[in-house]
């Protein structure tokens, strides 16, 4: 008797695969969309048109080489990457997160980070068949410093990853705290992975310190400048340490389109940075709109989102959908985040539809 697809999925796939849950992406058609963290902003007419004309000239019969070569440069001086550190691309920093899963995979290895964080950090163990462990934030999500300590002398992790800032509380950690867990991490011999995915709307950064420590990575997206569509990730370090990990890469893992369009992009940063700017003067007012709602808690925010607690997620943000406002509701995700909303900043006009929408589903 032929088998049935069900019975081929039961013999062939792994069964822990079988249990996930895949990433979810909520349909967002017809809805003003503030549950990604987006840059919400297209491109002036006359820089689309120019992009436009750029990638048409593009090669796109030959395989991406030296093209990568001149991202790798152009985001070099960029970022003023430190001297004696080395850069590597990925296909988005999701790409590089699984890269790191596969190159640390050594019997036993552990990925240790902060929880609620974000899940990809626990989904790329998991199918590296690594172990995971997650240190709860406090209520107030900050670091649990004696925790984080203890769970690294206990678990001597391979990787620990400190989100800066964190995905979904949008906060940046107590850099005094942060400097004493690297120390600890360093002692027995692992790696500190910063994911600086929000450094555009950030007041700190690891990059300049990497240089000091080596086994400190720093990695960033440039999906939050404003490429989200592009998928362009890169992760900086010691080069020797970098070098390692570019090992298990994919060849060509950057297409000839992303190429050119993130040196499109570095090519009218001043554009982004404009962009990124109004984005921080959003979110200002939008915490002190929120702050001024009966009802709502919004936590402070160094990011493109805010988290605020309501008294019924559910039912504000099904109220808010049917208003036409998408946001994320990550109740669901920990039990530190009961209750949640997580609120991406968008235009001026998007924030005011968001608020009223929020108002009105309370």
């Amino acid at each position: 008797m032929t088998p049935t697809l069900a019975e081929r999925i039961a013999r062939t796939i792994r069964q822990d695969v079988q249990s996930m849950h895949a990433y979810a992406v909520q349909p967002s058609a017809g809805l003003v969309k503030l549950d990604a963290m987006e840059n919400p902003f297209r491109l002036p007419g006359e820089l689309q048109r120019e992009l436009g004309e750029r990638l048409a000239r593009v090669a796109i019969n030959r395989y991406p080489t030296q093209c990568v070569a001149d991202v790798i440069d152009a985001l070099s001086r960029f970022v003023d990457l430190p001297a004696g550190c080395k850069l590597m691309l990925g296909n988005g920093s999701d790409e590089l997160i699984s890269l790191l899963a596969l190159a640390c995979d050594v019997p036993g290895a552990t990925i240790l980070a902060p929880v609620p964080g974000f899940v990809m950090y626990e989904m790329s163990a998991r199918l590296q068949g690594l172990q995971f462990v997650g240190v709860p934030l406090t209520p107030e999500f900050e670091l649990d410093e004696a925790a984080m300590l203890a769970a690294i002398e206990r678990h001597r992790p391979a990787i620990t990853y400190l989100a800066y800032p964190n995905n979904p509380t949008a906060n940046l950690w107590d850099d005094a705290v942060i400097a004493r867990i690297v120390d600890a991490v360093g002692a027995q011999h692992g790696l500190v992975v910063f994911d600086e995915a929000y450094q555009p709307f950030a007041s700190r950064t690891w990059m300049q310190r990497m240089a000091a420590h080596e086994h400190v990575l720093v990695m960033r997206t440039l999906s939050k400048f404003g490429l989200a569509g592009v998928r362009l990730g890169y992760m900086a370090g010691a080069p020797a340490l970098v070098e390692q990990i570019d090992k298990v890469r994919p060849p060509y893992n950057v297409s000839v389109l992303n190429a050119e369009a993130t040196l499109f992009a570095l090519d009218h940063a001043d554009e982004y940075a404009r962009q990124a700017a109004l984005l921080r003067a959003e979110r200002e007012r939008l915490q002190r709109a929120l702050c001024d709602l009966p009802g709502v808690h919004p936590y402070p925010s160094e990011a493109n989102m805010i988290l605020a607690r309501v008294a019924d997620a559910a039912r504000t943000f099904a109220g808010m959908k049917q208003r036409g406002v998408l946001v994320k509701n990550v109740s669901a995700l920990h039990p530190l985040l009961a209750n949640c909303l997580r609120l991406t900043v968008g235009t001026p006009d998007e924030n005011t539809l968001m608020l009223d929408a929020l108002k009105a589903s309370l």
